[in-house]
């Protein structure tokens, strides 16, 4: 949950400074900022194994705290800093040694289980200085390929003692057999891997199905990874009650000019701009926002645009962005044949992390 939000004066006050808008902002952001800011999200700066609370109706929870604790054991403490300890971002380091085991772990599961929290934990737990770990999206991971080229990324992340990778992609296979040649170049250079996926909703209680995709689909990297399944409801919305109904134009706006740090968007604007920004862009967009403030939020009208959407709802997410808006409910954000197709996953995704973003943003409402 993100932390309290204030707001300037008495109820009926209007803040000096006028919103911003992330309609007006278009960063260019360098391939060293890429490549230092693969660390967890603000989200998951300070999580750990022992804040992980693992539902006792579901013992997967806590065997996975447990083989993730000895993976992180194993990785052990060889990996240095360099001179000085200072990063240097296209120098090869000395090969680490091996840990005995797998080389990787995959955590296979639904939405809103605390996979991320226990990738993130991961992250933290494993001994090594923060510039020979890395930690990013598979989406971020591209986009890292495509801001350094292919090369360049095998040669800065071949010094690192672990990358994880969350919200591992099955949907595009370009992407998927780009990476996956990564990752086995990565595995010949000593470093150990880990990744989330989503198991998806019409698929919970078949077994294994995300963890034979993903293996399947890494195809050679298979015998590297130990798949650990985390069973579960979605944390976000586990005794809540229902999404909280949109607001009005005129609440959304009167909220967003009393709010310190508030942007203020036209829904279809936004969508708009998004198709002009490279999504490895959007974190930086967001930079020094504390609200996003949305009017006229409708249907996304095409699958190019829904999946820039779920970039921009995933970097929200991971710096506990509220979202504040008018119009219909998230959960209609999306068609039904794009919740039935291939990309479903980052929908169903997208709309839990925005839901979750709504419900934290009542309180500028309210004020």
């Amino acid at each position: 949950m993100s932390a309290p939000i204030t707001t300037s004066g008495s109820a009926g006050s209007i803040a000096a400074e006028a919103p911003v808008a992330l309609t007006a902002r278009a960063p260019q952001v360098p391939a060293e900022r890429l490549v230092a800011e693969m660390v967890p999200p603000p989200r998951f700066a300070t999580v750990s194994f022992d804040n992980y609370i693992p539902d006792r109706d579901q013992p997967s929870q806590a065997e996975a705290v447990t083989v993730l604790r000895g993976f992180a054991g194993r990785l052990g403490s060889s990996a240095g800093t360099g001179k000085g300890g200072r990063r240097h971002w296209f120098r090869r380091a000395a090969k680490p040694a091996a840990p005995s085991g797998p080389r990787g772990v995959y955590l296979d599961g639904g939405y809103g289980v605390g996979k991320t929290h226990l990738l993130a934990s991961l992250w933290h737990a494993t001994p090594a200085a923060p510039e020979r770990k890395a930690f990013g999206t598979f989406v971020e991971l591209t986009n890292l390929v495509g801001a350094l080229g292919f090369q360049q990324t095998v040669k800065t992340l071949s010094d690192h003692r672990l990358l994880c990778i969350d919200e591992f992609e099955l949907d595009d296979p370009g992407d998927t057999v780009l990476v996956s040649t990564l990752l086995g170049k990565l595995v010949e250079a000593g470093v150990a891997l880990a990744a989330t996926s989503n198991t998806l909703p019409g698929k919970l209680g078949e077994g294994r199905f995300a963890a034979a995709d993903f293996l399947r689909e890494i195809q050679g990297l298979s015998a590297h990874f130990q798949p650990v399944r985390i069973d579960g409801e979605d944390y976000r919305h586990r005794g809540l009650p229902e999404a909280p109904a949109p607001h009005s134009d005129e609440v959304v706006t009167r909220a967003a000019k009393r709010t310190p740090g508030a942007s203020l968007d036209a829904f279809p604007a936004l969508l708009e701009h998004l198709s002009r920004v490279h999504p490895s862009r959007y974190g930086a967009m967001c930079d020094g926002v504390q609200a996003v403030c949305l009017t006229g939020v409708g249907p996304v009208p095409d699958q190019s645009t829904a999946l820039r959407l779920v970039v921009l709802a995933d970097r929200l997410y991971d710096r506990e962005v509220p979202v504040l808006a008018s119009g219909v409910p998230f959960d209609q954000l999306f068609s039904e044949e794009m919740l039935n197709g291939g990309y479903r996953k980052k929908y169903f995704r997208a709309i839990s992390r925005l839901t979750a973003l709504a419900r934290d943003a009542r309180q500028l409402a309210e004020a």
